[in-house]
């Protein structure tokens, strides 16, 4: 009645199966269950009750007074419904019931309990079709696991309705598909060899055995018989007259130790003989034990001290005499007078005894956390009375189990995060290389730097709670944080100051009033101005922009004429005329003011002319001043300036042009003295609190001020250039600076540090007397500085205290009392069992043992157990002397010591009749002499293993707190010690406590570190020159190597093939083009060659100076060779002129010609004009007044562009390492014939210029490698021998940048620790089972167990060790129990049927399926074989015994058939395992090749055997000769196999193949290629044939495709030569 289970194995294999039934019954069941479930019958048969599902429990309150409630109707059986009085009202189901009411929160009270899963089992199969077999198992069987599911409360766990586990969750799976692995025989190895003979002569026995390899598993077969036995036969009869028999004595076990008290069990140990005289019947050993009753009073746990002293028993054994065939004989026949023991002391047995179960400890999982793994909770007991004798040990003192396995109730788990310091100062003299740091002042650098953090551990809320921006929390310790530890230092820059850049000054200007508004006196000043370009940073100011010089007059607004037109004569063409003109009232920059504003006369609009009549002489218009030759006056020289005009026209002769001195005119200028004043201010002062100001000054700072406003004040004076400060008078008012200006106050900064942590834990156990009391300490971080002014840090970071007051540690010792007497067996057990009268042997002494405190009180003995030494023995062995035993003095004293090294030595002697007696005299049982060595206190210091790296001394410990430092100045070479550990060996060798040698157990050694040297490179080289000879281009210097790093220095830059290193500046540069320039004088006065006295006039020549000059000069510049400038536009020094004459019209000089488009347009034309000044006379006409010529690019008109240089290299801050900088272009202004011509040029035509000539860049820094603080050394990693070290380590905290000094190659360090001995309880091996008094029966194999004293590799070296006292092993479950240092053996008597020894465990096998392994652990085998030594005993052998036992690090092991050769037609075989070993077991016995192989029919020919194909063949040399059916008809002799050369045609047809094994295989091939009759088949004609044929075409393809092409008549390339590049030296 159960559905079928669909089981699928990891290979996709489905497997259907049915538990019961088949489908039609499965659904017969299915469909009664639902009619009975949901209808109630009446009787009548036609109307039933129907009931719907139950509802939900409802109630008011939550449990069991709920009420769950379903409809109930009446229907027709034809379905339809119907009214409810049709249906039977008695049997109308419930409607109502009550109910459990579950509620949410009990989901805290119920959950689902599971018991673990089963085992896998097989699954049950209906059809026997279907079910897997063992024979038909390939890999794995289909199985079943079960497990138990029910609800529960989580209170105390016991079983509720699942309904209401069912509310809150599905119900867990109760069953699970798994597999079962094919079943596994028993797999044994092989016999091993015969044992000897059992008798030297006549019949006897002889076996061999085998071992268990593996276990049967998962139903395979049994182990088979690990033992055989045959008969064997000496060839030497026994000698005629020897007892066909021996006889052994034979011992049984000790009984249990029993009281003195029953007497009534004297006769159990009574040995009674019963002998048969039937041959068939053995004869048998009975024990007569007496029916009394025995009443064993069990005492209760509530003992007194008195119940704790040892109480003595007695116990007893069988003897018995056995014959050789394992027959019992009678016992005289054995002892021989000297019988066995049968009796002897014992201690009575007392099992440990503990006290109660402590509380469960608190969970250890208090909060719920991310891995969902479970918390235990542990409870212990201790120990009230320790076992004795053979009592049952004790138990387990301490029990764990799990607790809040899912901890959904818990609260969640605090987290924990790194947190940092805020930022320490960005500092650049870390990143100065050693060469850079003795040539810089580190206290000037700027730029690129690096600033560190301190990082710790704090423990924060959850997420949901609202962090403040600077939150405050108690730092804990650092493992307790899982993240990655952020970064603990970065890049940083340091702000470079910048200087001002200033524009050149401008021209002075002309005379102006401070104010023009105010114009008072006839004192005003001219002044010069100057731009700021780039305003700079730091605190310097930029200098002054302003200069003024005194001077008389000013004006501030005068009339300009801005337009002159012609003169028009007012009376005919010549004499007085008038010429209009258009005014304007400017200021002193040249812009239009109200006319108002200028105090002369508005100058009138018309204004007289001259226009010369005919025949008068015609001048020029005076020329503009030149420039001043000085911009000032003083007593050496003065300003002068002058100007000229010239003649254009000659008068006639009753007229005269004026003098030559009078065509130019000169003037002083600029005559006021030479005396500049500026305004001069100093740098502004810190921001100060002005509380004069309102508190809206806020608003001056657009609301973003946080905090006060204050003031900065200056100082401005007024300077005299060249001389000092002067009165604030002489320099201009309305030019002088402020002296205050509002500025933000900073804000003050308090400091800001964590709370303390907790204080560091105390021991937890109690102190050991006189030792000291230990500290404990705590620290806070300062995570914000304290600044402006704020609150200032404490002083206090770190704290230490003692601990509260420790309880010390009890003192309890163990008390010990006299022992008593030597306890012996009961003289009524003794006579009973032997009836010896004579009480005396081996017997049992007991002493009490009691716990006392420090004042000998006596205390419980728990307390002794837990603080006291290990318990002392309470009994040992005694000896009471019988009359015959032998009589020994005491030991003498020891003799006296010759020093180390040496032996002493004590006596003693036998006394009285024990000096007659033989077994007396036998020292190895009565010893008369020992030895042991002397004391020694002399001591050899050896040295041990390799020195430590060189370990530098450690810095305070006080600065390293807990957490991460950023960066700390810490040092990395210099002087160190190398430490080396040493032994301290006595005089025999070993090893013994270090202190005993040297204070601190290692050898030091001074060493040193050798510190790291840096790249060196030479100083910069001088500029070359400009890459460009005119305009913008760079100069570069360099620098080169001079010394390469060394001990992990600062590598090079990368160097080319001379070694030069690849470290360059570029800056930009100009060359001027015209740094020289033609300078020329006035034209000269046209000079006419007159003839006659001819007039003076027309063509004439007029010349001037001109001088090569450095531009820029000044007004005195002198002259300089010729060929400086520029010889393509050296002017014209002559031209020719025309002088009108008299009676010509003057016309007066050409106006400039009018400029061409831009770009320059040669379709265009310019122009230019003059106008008449002389009219002719009337004859005679004007010649032109205009002349125009054609635009033609670089003659006439040019067009312009603009150019930029390269780029710079990234130009730093003169104090910058690295960091921001810039790097700049200049630019040109190009003229279209290619020359640069002045930057203005460009400027003034408003060209574009798409280029930035200034970008930001970055040098990278070389930040060498930051390491971590050095983490305090770990604890020894062995407390003793050699082996042990201690280690700490750094990390990287940043690697190395660029050429930064790269990181320590020593991340991890290793210190020897002190040699200290290792005390370890040796386990020797068993001795041989030895039985007492007897030959053979039970006995006893020991074991020693020694404390000694060795290295940590004693195992290696197990003669380095010493045997030394118990104590300092200390007590090892006080010091292993009877049943580890005694085992029960038994040694088998001639003639009993016994178990061998144990074999060995086997290696560890793994059950795996495909060669891949089905479980995680192996399993290992051992058994014991049965031998029989009799076979007259055999019926009485036990069962051979086997057992396993799970293994790790198992292989997996596969299993095959192997066979010999053919033999006669037989072969072995075998199965053999993968690792080479033959076994039993294991193999498909379906897959067992034959052993025999057969032909029918029989192979009965002569020279004939049966082939593996079951056919019969011929032998070696031999040829088959084959009937019509197929068979052999007989073996003929091959000619030549005898001689080899022997001609082969006359055995054509005949010839038989070898008899090897590849001959066999094909000789039984189907298609033979001789017939019957030995001739060859026609098939083997037409298959040579047809291969001739292929090969035929093989070589006609091959020539085909195999034809040699036509070469080419291209040839190869040329191959570039190799060529090796210098990428740097490799050391760099």
């Amino acid at each position: 009645m159960d559905l079928a289970m669909i089981l699928k194995d990891v290979y996709g294999v489905m497997g259907w199966s049915w538990r019961f039934g088949n489908y039609l019954l499965l659904t017969v069941s299915l469909i009664a269950m639902q009619v009975q479930s949901d209808l109630e019958f009446p009787k009548d048969g036609h109307f039933t009750w129907k009931t719907g599902h139950w509802g939900r429990c409802m109630g008011e309150d939550c449990g069991t007074g709920g009420v769950q409630s379903r409809t109930v109707w009446c229907i027709h059986t034809e379905g339809w419904t119907t009214h409810h009085s049709n249906c039977r009202h008695a049997d109308k189901p419930e409607s109502q019931r009550p109910c459990f009411k579950v509620c949410e929160w009990h989901q805290d009270l119920f959950e689902w309990e599971m018991s673990e899963w089963g085992l896998c089992v097989l699954a049950s199969f209906q059809s026997n079709k279907l079910r897997l077999r063992t024979a038909e198992c390939v890999t794995a069987q289909h199985g079943i696991q079960r497990r138990k599911v029910q609800c529960v409360r989580t209170s105390n766990r016991t079983a509720v309705t699942e309904r209401i586990c069912e509310f809150f969750s599905p119900r867990p799976a109760q069953e699970q598909a798994c597999l079962i692995p094919c079943p596994h025989n028993c797999v044994v190895s092989d016999f091993s060899f015969w044992s000897g003979c059992s008798r030297t002569c006549g019949t006897g026995l002889q076996h061999r055995t085998r071992h268990v390899l593996a276990a049967p598993m998962y139903g395979g077969a049994n182990c088979p018989n690990l033992t055989q036995t045959r008969t064997c036969a000496s060839l030497l009869p026994c000698p005629v007259g020897e007892s066909e028999y021996h006889y052994s004595l034979k011992v049984g076990s000790w009984s249990e130790c029993r009281q003195p008290q029953h007497k009534g069990l004297w006769m159990s140990g009574r040995t009674m003989l019963n002998f048969s005289t039937g041959n068939t019947e053995r004869n048998t050993v009975k024990r007569n034990i007496q029916s009394s009753q025995h009443h064993h009073h069990h005492l209760h746990h509530h003992h007194s001290l008195k119940s704790l002293d040892v109480e003595i028993g007695y116990q007893t054994r069988q003897v018995c005499c056995v014959r050789s065939d394992g027959k019992n004989a009678i016992l005289s026949l054995c002892t021989l007078g000297n019988s066995p023991g049968t009796f002897q002391s014992c201690v009575m047995p007392r099992d440990c005894e503990t006290s109660d179960w402590s509380v469960w400890s608190p969970c250890s999982k208090t909060c719920r956390a991310l891995d969902m793994s479970p918390g235990f909770r542990v409870r212990s007991r201790s120990i009230t009375h320790t076992p004795i004798g053979l009592g049952k040990e004790c138990p387990a003192l301490e029990e764990k189990e799990a607790c809040n396995i899912i901890g959904d109730l818990l609260p969640n788990c605090p987290r924990y995060v790194w947190k940092s310091t805020d930022w320490g100062d960005c500092q650049a003299a870390p990143l100065l290389s050693q060469q850079d740091r003795r040539l810089n002042n580190v206290s000037v650098l700027c730029g690129g730097g690096i600033q560190s953090r301190q990082l710790y551990c704090v423990q924060v809320p959850d997420n949901s709670t609202p962090h403040q921006r600077k939150e405050v929390y108690r730092p804990v310790s650092g493992h307790l944080c899982m993240e990655d530890l952020p970064s603990a230092v970065q890049a940083c820059s340091v702000p470079c100051p910048k200087q001002c850049l200033l524009s050149s000054w401008s021209s002075w200007g002309a005379c102006l009033p401070d104010n023009c508004m105010e114009t008072h006196g006839r004192k005003g000043f001219r002044q010069r101005r100057r731009e700021v370009l780039e305003k700079g940073s730091g605190t310097e100011n930029c200098a002054h922009l302003l200069e003024s010089m005194p001077c008389e007059d000013p004006v501030c607004f005068l009339w300009k004429v801005h337009f002159e037109g012609a003169c028009v004569p007012s009376n005919g063409n010549c004499e007085n005329g008038t010429r209009t003109q258009t005014v304007a009232c400017v200021n002193s920059q040249g812009q239009l003011v109200p006319e108002e504003l200028c105090e002369e006369e508005t100058p009138p609009k018309e204004v007289l002319c001259e226009m010369a009549c005919p025949g008068d002489c015609v001048l020029s218009l005076w020329s503009d001043w030149s420039s001043c030759s000085h911009s000032c006056s003083n007593k050496i020289s003065e300003g002068r300036q002058s100007r000229t005009r010239t003649i254009l026209g000659l008068p006639r002769e009753a007229k005269a042009c004026p003098a030559a001195t009078t065509l130019e005119e000169r003037r002083t200028c600029n005559d006021h003295p030479c005396i500049i004043f500026y305004w001069e201010a100093s740098p502004w002062g810190p921001c100060i609190e002005d509380f004069s100001m309102n508190l809206n000054g806020s608003d001056y700072w657009n609301g973003t001020a946080t905090c006060a406003v204050g003031v900065q004040i200056r100082k401005v004076v007024c300077m005299k250039m060249g001389a000092g400060p002067v009165i604030p008078k002489r320099c201009p008012d309305s030019a002088q600076p402020d002296t205050i200006q509002p500025c933000l106050l900073p804000c003050k900064k308090d400091c800001i540090v964590t709370p303390f942590c907790e204080w560091t834990a105390c021991p937890t156990a109690c102190l050991p007397v006189n030792s000291t009391m230990p500290l404990q300490s705590r620290y806070r971080i300062i995570i914000q500085r304290a600044a402006n002014g704020g609150q200032e840090c404490p002083d206090t970071l770190y704290e230490e205290r003692e601990c509260e007051a420790l309880l010390v540690c009890p003192t309890y010792r163990w008390n010990t009392h006299k022992w008593h007497p030597c306890t012996l067996v009961p003289d009524s057990v003794q006579q009973g069992m032997t009836g010896v009268s004579e009480s005396c042997g081996k017997g049992l002494e007991m002493r009490g043992v009691s716990c006392v405190d420090e004042y000998d009180e006596v205390a419980d003995m728990s307390e002794c157990l837990q603080w006291a030494e290990p318990m002392p023995s309470r009994f040992r062995s005694c000896w009471v002397p019988c009359r015959d035993d032998c009589a020994l003095s005491t030991w003498s004293k020891f003799t006296e010591c010759a020093g180390c090294g040496n032996r002493r030595t004590r006596k003693r002697t036998l006394t009285g009749r024990s000096r007659k007696q033989v077994h007396c005299q036998r020292e190895d049982l009565f010893p008369l002499l020992e030895s042991e060595s002397c004391p020694c206190d002399e001591f050899v210091s050896q040295p041990y293993g390799n020195w430590s790296s060189c370990i530098l001394p450690e810095t305070s410990m006080q600065a390293s707190l807990p957490g991460w430092r950023g960066r700390r100045d810490t040092r990395d070479c210099g002087q160190g010690l190398c430490y080396r550990a040493v032994a301290c060996l006595d005089h025999e060798g070993h090893l013994v406590s270090p202190d005993r040698c040297s204070e601190t157990g290692l050898a030091e050694e001074v060493c040193h570190v050798p510190c790291p040297l840096d790249c060196k490179l030479s100083d910069w080289s001088t500029w070359s020159a400009c890459s460009s000879s005119c305009g913008s281009g760079l100069k570069i210097r360099s620098k080169w190597l001079r010394e390469k790093p060394f001990n992990g220095g600062r590598p090079c830059p990368k160097l080319d093939l001379k070694n030069q290193a690849q470290v360059y500046e570029a800056v930009p540069c100009h060359s001027e083009c015209g740094q020289y320039e033609w300078v020329t004088d006035p034209w000269s006065v046209c000079t006419i060659n007159t003839v006659d006295e001819l007039p003076a006039c027309g063509e004439g020549i007029q010349s001037r100076k001109i001088w090569c000059v450095r531009r820029g000069g000044g007004a005195q510049m002198s002259s300089v060779n010729e060929t400086l400038c520029d010889q393509d536009e050296i002017p014209p020094q002559a031209q020719t002129c025309f002088l009108p004459c008299p009676n010509d019209c003057v016309m007066s000089q050409w106006s400039q010609w009018s400029t061409c488009p831009m770009p320059c347009d040669e379709s265009t034309m310019r122009i230019r004009t003059r106008h008449m000044l002389r009219p002719p006379v009337a004859d005679r006409e004007c010649p032109e007044s205009n002349q125009t010529e054609s635009c033609v690019l670089n003659s006439t008109c040019f067009n312009y562009h603009y150019n930029v240089s390269n780029w710079s290299t990234c130009q730093l801050s003169e104090h910058a390492i690295c960091g921001q900088g810039t790097r700049i272009r200049l630019l040109d202004c190009i003229r279209s014939d290619s020359k640069v011509v002045d930057l203005i040029v460009c400027k003034e035509l408003d060209l574009p210029q798409p280029w930035t000539l200034a970008m930001n860049c970055v040098v990278d820094c070389p930040f060498n490698c930051i390491l971590s603080d050095w983490t305090p050394w770990s604890e020894c990693s062995h407390t003793c021998g050699s082996k042990g070290v201690m280690t700490r380590s750094r990390s990287v905290l940043q690697q190395a940048h660029e050429e930064g000094r790269p990181c320590a190659s020593q991340l991890f360090q290793t210190k020897p620790c002190p040699i200290s001995p290792c005390y370890t309880w040796l386990l020797s091996g068993w001795s041989p089972c030895r039985v007492e008094g007897a030959e053979c029966g039970e006995g006893t194999r020991e074991r020693n167990l020694t404390c000694v004293v060795h290295w940590a590799d004693w195992t290696d070296s197990p003669h380095l060790s010493k045997t030394v006292e118990d104590e300092k092993c200390g007590d090892r479950l006080r010091k292993e129990s009877k049943q580890e240092l005694q085992q029960p053996c038994f040694v088998p008597c001639p003639g009993d049927c016994h178990l061998t020894e144990w074999s060995l465990w086997s290696s560890c096998q793994l059950t795996c399926l495909e060669g891949r392994s089905f479980e995680t652990v192996g399993r290992q085998a051992r058994s014991r074989a049965v031998v029989i030594q009799v076979l007259e005993n055999q019926d009485s052998c036990p069962h051979q015994v086997f057992e396993t036992r799970l293994c790790k690090g198992g292989k997996c092991h596969s299993y095959e058939w192997r066979t010999s050769a053919w033999n006669d037609n037989e072969r072995s075989v075998w199965c053999q395992r993968s690792d080479g070993i033959n076994v039993t077991g294991g193999c498909f016995a379906q897959n067992r090749p034959t052993t025999v192989r057969h032909c029918h029919p029989p192979c009965t020919k002569p020279f004939s055997h049966c082939k593996q194909s079951g056919v019969c063949g011929c032998e070696k040399g031999y040829t088959e000769v084959m009937t019509t059916h197929g068979f052999l008809d007989y073996c003929t002799k091959t000619p030549g196999s005898d001689n080899k050369k022997a001609d082969v045609k006359t055995s054509s047809g005949r010839l038989k193949p070898g008899t090897t094994q590849i001959q066999d295989f094909f000789g039984e091939w189907s298609l033979q290629p001789l017939g019957p009759d030995g001739r060859i088949k026609m098939w083997v004609y037409g298959l040579t044939a047809g291969g001739f044929i292929l090969i035929l075409f093989i070589i006609a393809v091959a020539f085909l495709f195999c034809k040699p092409l036509k070469s080419s008549k291209s040839a190869c390339p040329p191959q570039k030569p190799l060529t090796l590049a210098y990428d740097g030296d490799v050391d760099m």
